[in-house]
């Protein structure tokens, strides 16, 4: 049911349109907001669903010159220089700004729910046919990977290129200089840690880069039969950790510029360099992404030197929680599986292996961005439940 309008004035000498709803609830809209917002086909590309009033036409302190109500459905707006604008009522109460609805609304959009874990993890696992081939169950994959942060699909074929059908189903892959997608073998001349077949600590993949790739894909091609166990820990909850018991660490990881490199030759020759904290945080003072890669972490550290050993009494906290038995996850990949995660949350690491020429451990690797993520995500929703 589309919501009804009981009343609709103007408040506050024009400043603000008042809506009474059929329900008693009220919402208040400033002018300004409303004039920016018109929908008529000379301010608004709806084929672009695209803003084409210029923002220097916009009078910022814009006033109503009449407001009338149509059918309880829609509002119209006279303005000053004779241009109408309408506005559904549906259209609205979607963008009411009181608290709730703004709250409401950004999480229908951005889903921020997080369920946290440790080593009690329910690991998720979806049939990658299923992921494939069924929109339910790739909205249920994306829904869960938003939520918990991983998810094991399962049943792929032990060939490469599955990552590639993986990046078509949900949009497209991240390109970065190791290629579309990376074999993590045991290579001579190693140029990343893990072409290796030692042990990998807990980490994100390339905090080097301004844009960390937010999604990350692991297919298992081959296992070895001794080692190899892939461990991963839930970095927020771990955070919020830190947070609760360590303010300070918590503060100096979450305030210090952590130079990182990324030197050598894949896809193209690179020579890369960034600065990251360690613990990305909003204006609330909350996770929002991890960066830490001790493999990549530069010699170079651009702090004053007396601020260097608080820094590292602070990480080797942070990294000890990482690492304790009640924080992380073990479990073993096996050829088919295709383990996706949230790089910006879940770290992950390895278990050494043995080398030799009779060992073969093989997993294809891939990217993708948060947007394309998200943006496959909505889709999936508006062709399920009908919500745009």
């Amino acid at each position: 049911m589309s919501p009804g309008i009981q009343k609709v004035e103007a408040l506050d000498a024009g400043h603000f349109v008042r809506v009474e709803w059929e329900d008693g609830s009220e919402s208040r809209y400033p002018c300004v907001w409303l004039r920016d917002n018109c929908q008529c086909p000379l301010c608004f590309l709806p084929s672009a669903r695209a803003r084409r009033l210029l923002f220097e036409d916009l009078d910022v302190n814009i006033v109503v010159k009449d407001v009338a109500l149509a059918h309880r459905k829609k509002i119209s707006i006279t303005w000053p220089d004779e241009h109408t604008s309408e506005y559904e009522a549906e259209w609205l109460k979607k963008r009411c700004f009181s608290e709730e609805a703004r709250a409401e609304m950004q999480a229908d959009l951005f889903l921020p729910e997080h369920q946290y874990w440790g080593s009690d993890l329910q690991l998720p696992k979806i049939p990658f046919e299923e992921v494939m081939y069924n929109d339910a169950s790739a909205y249920k994959w994306l829904c869960t990977l938003k939520k918990i942060g991983v998810v094991l699909l399962t049943g792929a074929a032990t060939r490469q290129g599955e990552l590639i059908k993986l990046g078509h189903r949900i949009g497209f892959l991240r390109l970065t200089f190791y290629g579309p997608t990376w074999q993590v073998q045991d290579k001579a001349d190693a140029n990343n840690v893990a072409y290796t077949t030692g042990k990998l600590c807990f980490h994100t993949d390339y905090p080097v880069l301004q844009h960390p790739p937010g999604v990350q894909f692991l297919h298992c091609i081959k296992q070895t039969a001794a080692g190899g166990e892939s461990e991963v820990v839930d970095g927020f909850h771990v955070s919020n950790k830190l947070k609760k018991y360590n303010p300070e660490a918590y503060q100096i990881l979450s305030s210090t510029a952590v130079d990182y490199t990324d030197v050598g030759v894949d896809y193209c020759d690179f020579a890369v360099h960034g600065k990251q904290r360690i613990i990305d945080i909003d204006s609330r003072g909350q996770a929002v992404r991890i960066n830490y890669n001790n493999a990549t972490r530069d010699a170079v550290f651009d702090i004053p030197a007396e601020k260097v050993r608080p820094f590292y009494t602070a990480l080797k906290e942070f990294n000890d929680l990482l690492n304790s038995t009640e924080h992380k996850f073990t479990y073993k990949l096996k050829p088919g599986d295709i383990v996706t995660f949230d790089n910006w949350r879940v770290l992950h690491g390895r278990q050494s292996y043995p080398s030799g020429a009779g060992v073969t451990r093989h997993l294809e690797g891939a990217y993708a961005d948060w947007d394309v993520v998200m943006s496959r995500l909505r889709l999936l929703r508006k062709k399920l439940l009908n919500r745009d």
